[in-house]
């Protein structure tokens, strides 16, 4: 979508939320809790990494790794950086995923956090009073905020999309259905990577 934003007439505005919230309030349950449901999604998500060119790797050892590490803190600096510098928001989201996904490394603890706070551009000191945010009842309401408005728009998971067109609020789940929300919005889908 990010490929998309220059090149559709579409403002578009990130907004974290927190998965674990919106899954908790769906009764949704991850994907690679279904046995079957895990053995497809690994030969999917490498086939979407190469339709997409995106460098997401992924093994059967890591569904443990997903189930056992915390986002929230994450999703809190990515937050703060929403409420204070968002001219970061997308750049820090970009680089938490690539840590995430592709890196295998840790995205909880502060000293990843702020590692993935200097690759995004941020200055030492900037990262540090982001960190120190994290914490705060300001961000912790926001995130709150955020993951309700979620909800409400029908978000079930993640990734959700939602596109205000003509009035109406459309939402579109998972990365795979941008060619739909091209669609709706009467704008041309040119594939994966647009030229």
């Amino acid at each position: 979508l990010c490929r998309y934003q220059h090149i559709w007439n579409i403002d578009l505005r990130f907004r974290p939320a927190y998965l674990g919230g919106i899954m908790q309030a769906t009764g949704n349950k991850p994907p690679g809790m279904l046995p079957k449901r895990a053995e497809y999604m690994l030969k999917d998500l490498k086939r979407l990494g190469k339709y997409y060119q995106v460098p997401v790797q992924l093994s059967a050892d890591d569904f443990q790794r997903i189930l056992n590490t915390s986002s929230l803190g994450a999703m809190r600096f990515i937050t703060a950086i929403d409420m204070t510098q968002p001219q970061f928001l997308e750049p820090i989201s970009r680089e938490f995923w690539i840590r995430f996904w592709s890196q295998h490394e840790d995205i909880s603890q502060p000293a990843s956090i702020l590692a993935v706070a200097r690759q995004a551009g941020l200055s030492s000191e900037q990262a540090q009073k982001l960190l120190e945010m994290i914490s705060s009842p300001a961000v912790k309401d926001r995130l709150k905020e955020t993951t309700e408005d979620a909800i409400k728009y029908g978000a079930f998971g993640m990734p959700a999309v939602v596109a205000h067109f003509n009035g109406e609020q459309h939402l579109f789940f998972g990365s795979d259905r941008l060619e739909l929300l091209g669609s709706v919005i009467g704008e041309k889908w040119l594939g994966p990577v647009p030229s």
